[in-house]
């Protein structure tokens, strides 16, 4: 491990592949964990997502209250690397999406700054050192509403923005704010042609030619929800399809190998899968990647399911985004999960796959067509990092380090009525064996108790979600330190 990380602009002259240290025995080594800037009206705050920016000076947050984070790295004691928060930019409503620039480096204010999408609110450029407003980019709707998009995605030439939402993408000019170029992804709302829905994710191709968009409708027979695009024209390209028998959910993340522009990688919600497609083939996809627990159990049934054995309670699906990243080699893709554990994937693991099957591709090919059985990767090493839902982790682009975020909304606490002669009304919470444990709050909770003698109690306050585990981890992937 080098002992700085990102503290001089010219320290890196040419970038090269970091080198990852991982293998089914090691053990990983947690460099620096912190918590949140503390928030007296959110006590129980989290964060949802983490991203670096392009050459991890910086890593900003988004959190549960409205706000964002930024954190930095700086060496520490014996080599090591610890983080620091350095800014919050609150922000006046909830956080749908954001996005650092392409080049964004804390040592050049010119390019530090981010995109960010909140409610009701046009889409800003902020900047990275005070968060001042640098630009803004409308997208309104036929009632003069103003529509935050779901999904923000750069041009390759980072000239353009492309902002996803209802049946619809807006492409504007990074350097001419104001209103942009509407590029409708269907063309009716009767119309069965195209995407359906909220554009909920984008990604583009290494080659920066066309980029995939994927939406929150579940895919049916007739319809997919991923598609291509030409970059030029805007015009769809082809359909990304065979996934309507495997997955009921809608797209929550996709995203390109950094080294194959035919290999595309898809998360769907409620789903602790990956899916990945070659796109010479589109028909069906070739793998998904899977903890070997998911595999051995299958998915668990809605509000969990008790294991006697290990005393341990497995949550049934959830809504929460969990967000995956492939580091910039495209080797090693990683995965967190609701349960707090880090799942690491090689996606060269050609051996799991025949030639014959696979179209002689390095790990991936022509195959599974139709409703076949999909070829599954397990994950190279896995290992518990939190005590709450892993929302997002993501790689340093220069260094083998990974940073991991979690926490999740939590209703453990039910209504438990005073009961008194009077019929008067009271409140009080305690934990009890029959209370329902859920990272999004599902409702299913009684709204009201009957009690004997014809005393109906309700709570006078609304249960308030709490957070078991809010840190954020840097964890070392690289070979193992003499100095540690």
């Amino acid at each position: 491990m080098m002992d700085t990380i990102g503290s001089n602009p010219h320290e890196y002259d040419t970038w090269q592949v970091p080198a990852y240290n991982i293998t089914s025995g090691n053990t990983r080594v947690l460099l620096s964990q912190i918590g949140l800037d503390p928030d007296l009206d959110l006590q129980h705050n989290f964060t949802r997502r983490a991203l670096w920016c392009a050459d991890g000076s910086s890593a900003l947050l988004q959190c549960e209250n409205r706000s964002f984070q930024l954190v930095h790295p700086s060496p520490g004691e014996r080599g090591n690397i610890t983080l620091n928060h350095t800014r919050t930019l609150c922000q006046p409503s909830p956080i749908v999406d954001f996005l650092w620039y392409p080049c964004a480096s804390r040592h050049n204010p010119a390019t530090y700054c981010f995109i960010a999408s909140v409610r009701e609110c046009p889409v800003k450029l902020l900047d990275g050192n005070d968060g001042r407003l640098r630009a803004s980019y409308p997208i309104v709707d036929h009632r003069e509403r103003q529509i935050a998009p779901h999904s923000l995605l750069f041009s390759p030439t980072a000239d353009k923005l492309y902002c996803g939402f209802q049946d619809a993408i807006e492409i504007f000019d990074i350097h001419r704010p104001g209103e942009g170029e509407r590029l409708r992804t269907r063309p009716s709302k009767k119309s069965k042609e195209g995407l359906k829905g909220i554009v909920s994710s984008l990604s583009c191709s290494t080659a920066g030619t066309y980029f995939a968009a994927g939406t929150l409708t579940s895919a049916s027979p007739v319809a997919d929800n991923i598609a291509l695009y030409d970059v030029s024209d805007g015009m769809q390209v082809l359909s990304v399809g065979g996934i309507w028998t495997h997955e009921s959910g809608g797209v929550v993340q996709l995203m390109f190998s950094p080294t194959n522009e035919y290999w595309l990688y898809a998360a769907f919600r409620r789903s602790p899968r990956v899916w990945a497609w070659d796109l010479r083939n589109t028909s069906a996809p070739v793998c998904r990647l899977e903890s070997k627990k998911e595999t051995a159990v299958g998915v668990t049934p809605e509000g969990g399911d008790f294991n006697n054995a290990t005393h341990v309670l497995r949550y049934g699906p959830t809504n929460q985004k969990i967000h995956f990243d492939i580091e910039r080699g495209g080797r090693w893709m990683s995965r967190g999960d609701q349960e707090g554990n880090i799942a690491i994937y090689d996606l060269h693991a050609n051996q799991q796959f025949s030639e014959s099957t696979m179209g002689g591709m390095s790990g991936f090919g022509i195959g599974n067509a139709g409703n076949g059985p999909v070829n599954v990767i397990h994950p190279i090493q896995e290992f518990n990092a939190h005590s709450d839902a892993v929302g997002s982790v993501t790689f340093h682009p220069l260094q083998p380090v990974l940073l991991s975020v979690s926490g999740s909304r939590h209703f453990d606490a039910v209504a438990t009525p005073n009961i008194s002669s009077t019929g008067s009304e009271g409140s009080a919470y305690s934990d009890s064996d029959s209370a329902l444990t859920s990272d999004e709050g599902d409702g299913k909770r009684a709204q009201h108790c009957q009690w004997p003698h014809g005393v109906i109690e309700r709570p006078r306050s609304r249960p308030q979600p709490t957070v078991r585990d809010a840190s954020v981890k840097l964890w070392d992937l690289g070979f193992e330190n003499p100095s540690l």
